[in-house]
Protein backbone atom coordinates (compact mmCIF):
# COMPACT_ATOMS: atom_id res chain seq x y z
CA UNK A 1 0.00 0.00 0.00
CA UNK A 2 1.22 2.94 -1.28
CA UNK A 3 2.14 5.51 1.62
CA UNK A 4 1.04 9.20 2.02
CA UNK A 5 4.77 10.34 1.04
CA UNK A 6 4.58 8.34 -2.24
CA UNK A 7 1.08 9.90 -3.16
CA UNK A 8 2.34 13.24 -2.05
CA UNK A 9 5.43 12.45 -4.29
CA UNK A 10 2.72 11.15 -7.29
CA UNK A 11 1.01 14.34 -6.98
CA UNK A 12 4.00 16.67 -7.53
CA UNK A 13 4.99 14.15 -10.40
CA UNK A 14 2.23 14.20 -12.23
CA UNK A 15 2.60 18.33 -11.69
CA UNK A 16 5.44 18.12 -13.22
CA UNK A 17 4.58 16.18 -16.45
CA UNK A 18 1.29 18.47 -17.15
CA UNK A 19 3.81 21.15 -17.25
CA UNK A 20 6.33 19.41 -19.48
CA UNK A 21 3.32 17.88 -21.89
CA UNK A 22 2.47 18.68 -25.21
CA UNK A 23 0.30 21.97 -26.08
CA UNK A 24 -3.12 19.73 -26.51
CA UNK A 25 -2.59 18.76 -22.77
CA UNK A 26 -1.20 21.48 -21.30
CA UNK A 27 -3.74 23.75 -22.53
CA UNK A 28 -6.80 21.42 -21.15
CA UNK A 29 -4.95 21.40 -18.01
CA UNK A 30 -4.62 25.24 -18.24
CA UNK A 31 -7.83 25.73 -16.16
CA UNK A 32 -7.66 27.84 -12.16
CA UNK A 33 -9.82 25.29 -10.43
CA UNK A 34 -9.61 23.87 -6.76
CA UNK A 35 -8.85 20.60 -6.06
CA UNK A 36 -9.18 17.83 -4.01
CA UNK A 37 -7.50 13.81 -4.56
CA UNK A 38 -9.31 11.66 -1.92
CA UNK A 39 -7.12 8.44 -1.40
CA UNK A 40 -9.35 6.16 -0.40
CA UNK A 41 -7.18 3.58 0.85
CA UNK A 42 -5.89 5.97 3.27
CA UNK A 43 -8.58 8.02 4.10
CA UNK A 44 -6.73 10.82 3.89
CA UNK A 45 -7.40 14.01 1.18
CA UNK A 46 -4.62 16.09 -0.68
CA UNK A 47 -6.38 19.78 -1.83
CA UNK A 48 -4.83 22.23 -3.93
CA UNK A 49 -5.51 23.81 -6.89
CA UNK A 50 -4.31 23.45 -10.79
CA UNK A 51 -3.51 26.70 -12.18
CA UNK A 52 -1.42 27.57 -15.14
CA UNK A 53 -1.13 23.96 -16.07
CA UNK A 54 0.40 22.55 -12.60
CA UNK A 55 -0.99 21.11 -9.79
CA UNK A 56 -0.41 22.96 -5.71
CA UNK A 57 -1.15 20.99 -3.49
CA UNK A 58 -1.62 23.20 -0.57
CA UNK A 59 -2.75 20.74 2.31
CA UNK A 60 -3.26 17.49 3.72
CA UNK A 61 -6.29 16.48 5.80
CA UNK A 62 -7.99 13.46 6.93
CA UNK A 63 -10.95 11.57 5.79
CA UNK A 64 -13.21 12.72 2.76
CA UNK A 65 -12.21 16.77 1.72
CA UNK A 66 -14.38 19.19 4.22
CA UNK A 67 -15.20 21.72 1.20
CA UNK A 68 -16.12 20.95 -2.72
CA UNK A 69 -13.62 21.40 -4.75
CA UNK A 70 -14.64 22.23 -8.16
CA UNK A 71 -12.49 19.01 -9.56
CA UNK A 72 -12.75 15.53 -7.18
CA UNK A 73 -10.45 12.75 -7.79
CA UNK A 74 -10.38 9.68 -5.60
CA UNK A 75 -8.51 6.75 -5.87
CA UNK A 76 -6.42 4.48 -3.86
CA UNK A 77 -2.93 5.44 -3.39
CA UNK A 78 -1.49 2.24 -5.11
CA UNK A 79 -3.50 3.55 -8.07
CA UNK A 80 -2.20 7.15 -8.07
CA UNK A 81 1.65 5.89 -8.12
CA UNK A 82 1.05 3.46 -11.24
CA UNK A 83 -0.87 5.95 -12.85
CA UNK A 84 1.35 8.49 -12.73
CA UNK A 85 4.18 5.57 -13.24
CA UNK A 86 2.41 4.67 -16.34
CA UNK A 87 1.61 1.47 -15.29
CA UNK A 88 -2.17 1.89 -15.41
CA UNK A 89 -4.17 4.05 -17.52
CA UNK A 90 -6.67 6.80 -16.41
CA UNK A 91 -9.25 6.53 -18.75
CA UNK A 92 -8.62 2.81 -18.21
CA UNK A 93 -8.77 3.58 -14.92
CA UNK A 94 -11.73 5.99 -14.82
CA UNK A 95 -14.04 3.86 -16.78
CA UNK A 96 -13.75 0.88 -14.83
CA UNK A 97 -14.31 3.01 -11.30
CA UNK A 98 -10.88 2.69 -9.61
CA UNK A 99 -10.50 6.34 -10.55
CA UNK A 100 -13.45 8.70 -9.61
CA UNK A 101 -13.01 12.16 -11.64
CA UNK A 102 -16.22 14.55 -10.50
CA UNK A 103 -16.36 18.60 -12.40
CA UNK A 104 -18.62 20.90 -13.95
CA UNK A 105 -19.48 19.62 -17.26
CA UNK A 106 -17.23 22.17 -19.19
CA UNK A 107 -14.52 21.68 -16.67
CA UNK A 108 -15.08 17.48 -18.10
CA UNK A 109 -15.38 18.38 -21.54
CA UNK A 110 -11.81 20.58 -21.02
CA UNK A 111 -10.17 18.00 -19.20
CA UNK A 112 -11.28 15.23 -21.68
CA UNK A 113 -7.96 15.08 -23.79
CA UNK A 114 -5.91 14.49 -20.62
CA UNK A 115 -8.05 10.95 -20.76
Amino acid sequence: MATIEECRTALDQLSDNLARADKDVRGAAALDRSLSCHITDLDTTFTGRLENGRIRVVGTEPGRPHERAEIRLAMTGDDLVAMVDGRLNFAAAWASGRVRLEAGFRDLLRLRSLL
